[in-house]
């Protein structure tokens, strides 16, 4: 056991926690606004819906690359410069896109756009585990969590209040400046958080040790393999829920923003019960919890459309579950990941990062290939990523052993050290 004194890192200042939501939530932003305008890039582009489907594919590769490149970097070179030059690529990128000439340019463009944008959300998660400490760490990152949910909702009815007045080129100009008010306050704002004497020397091939290290590292992996499933559950709703909502139980496109927006808030609603909790109850325990609502969610959403057919009431219950699961999910899983990861915490924000948005990647479209008579393949789908987030918690994880379990103690954060 590794004891801190309760002074050892300071609070982190409100102002800094904004910003840092602000860099969590414009990946999120930047996948979803503008697909309210793919008809039209197509049109304008002069290419096929495949190709615009690409761009976002681009994208999330690029955040991919972006976490498991910048991540580790940052452990042996601090996080301020880095951050810095990730978010003015963003902007010079987000111009790049708009003033794209052809699909192959906007493409090549979205990818380095997500290489960019990575930046802000691998680092963000760095930076609290640089400062924060004990039962602080939970509940920070139930608020990274909590925009995760809320920034898929307002991103396409943003991406659609600037396409009702201008073209799909407008919604870029607006994530532009987006990062440009984002590296204003990262300028003033975020200083570093990494100093020298606490940076891994070991130069470029010990960064990518330390990565290698951790994802030997048996709860660590298991921690993450949770997250990201979890994350392929949540992509797989996001693909698939507006051709089950519209489509199957003929619901207006209004009335499925009203869906999404409602199943958005029960899952920020949950990470804000999580971090609640994270004071009063051991993390572990939370997760396992977390994980049996989301899965149940998911076995009774198959066997509804299994034993009774489509049910609109149905569908949306069972879809809140998940979702609300999911809520309490990804904060548990990033503080007990980035505090096992406590002495590369560039290398696990990477690490748990790439996992989740490379298993969202990886199960977004396959809604759509396994047919769309039925709501049952995003149902299975789900289920499935479910099951096997349930099976890495028990066999990786295995709670029991308390890995990486912050405990408040006499005045003192008790945290285990890695395994």
């Amino acid at each position: 056991m590794v004891t801190a004194h309760p002074g050892a890192r300071r609070r982190t200042p409100v102002g800094l926690l904004v910003v840092l939501a602000g860099l969590t939530a414009v990946a999120p932003l930047t996948i979803d606004m503008y697909v309210p305008g793919f008809p039209k890039m197509g049109e304008s582009l002069h290419t096929g819906s495949s190709a615009i489907q690409l761009t976002m594919t681009a994208f999330l590769l690029g955040l991919v690359v972006g976490q498991l490149a910048i991540g580790p970097l940052s452990d042996g070179l601090g996080r301020r410069g880095l951050l810095l030059g990730g978010v003015a690529g963003y902007v010079v990128f987000s111009v790049t896109c708009m003033l794209a000439p052809s699909v192959e340019v906007l493409i090549t463009a979205r990818f380095l756009q997500g290489v960019a944008a990575a930046a802000g959300m691998v680092l963000a998660r760095a930076i609290i585990s640089d400062r924060a400490r004990g039962p602080e760490i939970p509940r920070y990152f139930a608020v990274l969590s909590q925009i995760m949910g809320v920034a898929p909702v307002a991103a396409p009815v943003l991406g659609g209040a600037v396409l009702s007045i201008s073209t799909w080129r407008a919604v870029f100009g607006v994530l532009c400046v987006v990062g440009v008010l984002l590296l204003i306050s990262v300028l003033v704002k975020v200083p570093e958080s990494l100093p020298r004497h606490r940076r891994d020397h070991g130069g470029l091939a010990g960064t990518f040790r330390a990565m290698a290290s951790l994802a030997r590292n048996r709860p660590f992996l298991g921690h993450g393999l949770v997250l990201g499933l979890s994350a392929a559950a949540l992509f797989s709703y996001i693909s698939g829920s507006s051709f089950v909502f519209e489509n199957i139980h003929h619901v207006s496109a209004g009335g499925y923003s009203l869906i999404f927006a409602v199943n958005a808030i029960g899952m920020a609603l949950a990470g804000g019960v999580f971090s609640r909790l994270s004071g009063r109850f051991r993390l572990n325990t939370l997760l396992v919890c977390a994980v049996v609502v989301a899965a149940a969610g998911g076995l009774a959403q198959v066997l509804s459309v299994v034993a009774f057919g489509e049910s609109f009431a149905a569908t949306w219950i069972t879809l809140f579950v998940v979702l609300a699961g999911v809520g309490m999910i990804f904060p548990a899983t990033m503080s007990l990941g980035q505090t096992i990861g406590s002495t590369a915490p560039g290398a696990a924000s990477a690490l748990m990062g790439g996992l989740q948005f490379a298993c969202g990647a990886v199960a977004s479209p396959l809604v759509g290939v396994f047919g769309e008579a039925s709501s049952l393949p995003m149902a299975v789908i789900m289920l499935i990523a479910l099951a096997l987030a349930g099976l890495a918690l028990a066999v990786l994880v295995r709670p029991g052993e308390g890995h990486g379990e912050v405990v408040p103690a006499s005045g003192a954060e008790t945290t285990s050290a890695p395994a």
